[in-house]
């Protein structure tokens, strides 16, 4: 049985215990981890196998795995305790790992306790043809974002650039620039654009264009690639979490999806 813990109760983190709690055969929610005293009480009323809330610290020593599903500030210390104690980790706020330092760091912890880092496709679809298609070589990935102004509400770039979202009248790019450049300009909205980087040509190579669109009530993400295998395209229509507009639903369906397969001794897809 893999024992979980999770770091983080906000729209993802709740859906992921939610799901440990009725779903996923082979895994078990041991332990919670959240500042939020009356957040994570309300949630364990709500579930039946009633996990422990604990610091990171006692955490490391019950679980097999901690999902990382807070902030991108939390990853780096929650994934080193992890990994420091021979417990593999999962990171939802992958923007963090733009630190390549940090990167580089959890890895080698990683290889030396044998452990496993997981990093669920999020938002997007079209992981697994990146990673297939980086075997023989590929040319240029570009990821075009685009989402309704509440969307984007408080990121860096929009604050710092005085856009005034509501002031959109049509569909209109508001950012290009590299990965590295759109996950620290949107940290909360362009995690995705790491995922992309670190499955085919990194952060420095991949293109990301950030489209407002004040006639939609969905978050898009279209994948463009191109490569010595040939070219595809992946586009994803996503309904924002009821609980977080910054936040995709599909993001906590690929968590779930990623704690089944690692349950699973089944594995499918690349």
């Amino acid at each position: 049985m893999l024992r979980v813990g999770i770091v983080g109760c906000g729209a993802i983190g709740s859906a992921i215990c939610h799901a440990l709690d009725t779903q996923i055969e082979g895994a078990q929610l041991v332990a919670i981890h959240e500042h939020h005293i009356e957040l994570v009480e309300s949630l364990i009323t709500t579930l039946r196998c009633k996990p422990k809330v604990m610091k990171i610290r006692q955490m490391v020593q019950k679980v097999d795995l901690i999902v990382e599903a807070a902030s991108p500030n939390v990853v780096a210390p929650t994934a080193l305790l992890a990994l420091e104690n021979g417990c593999s980790v999962m990171i939802m706020s992958v923007g963090a790992l733009v630190d390549n330092q940090l990167l580089h760091k959890l890895v080698t912890l990683a290889k030396e306790h044998n452990c496993k880092i997981y990093i669920p496709s999020g938002a997007v679809t079209g992981i697994d043809g990146i990673k297939s298609a980086s075997i023989a070589g590929i040319k240029s990935v570009t990821l075009i974002t685009t989402k309704p102004p509440q969307a984007l509400t408080g990121a860096p770039y929009v604050v710092d650039n005085n856009i005034d979202l509501n002031g959109f009248k049509e569909p209109a790019v508001i950012f290009e620039g590299t990965a590295s450049e759109a996950v620290k300009a949107f940290p909360a909205n362009v995690n995705v654009a790491l995922s992309i980087s670190l499955a085919g040509i990194g952060t420095k190579k991949t293109r990301v264009n950030i489209v407002v669109d004040p006639n939609s009530d969905k978050n898009r993400h279209k994948i463009e690639v191109i490569g010595d295998f040939g070219k595809f395209t992946s586009c994803v229509e996503n309904i924002p979490s009821p609980d977080n507009p910054h936040t995709s639903y599909l993001a906590a369906l690929s968590a779930i999806a990623t704690l089944k397969k690692i349950a699973s001794p089944l594995q499918i897809g690349t």
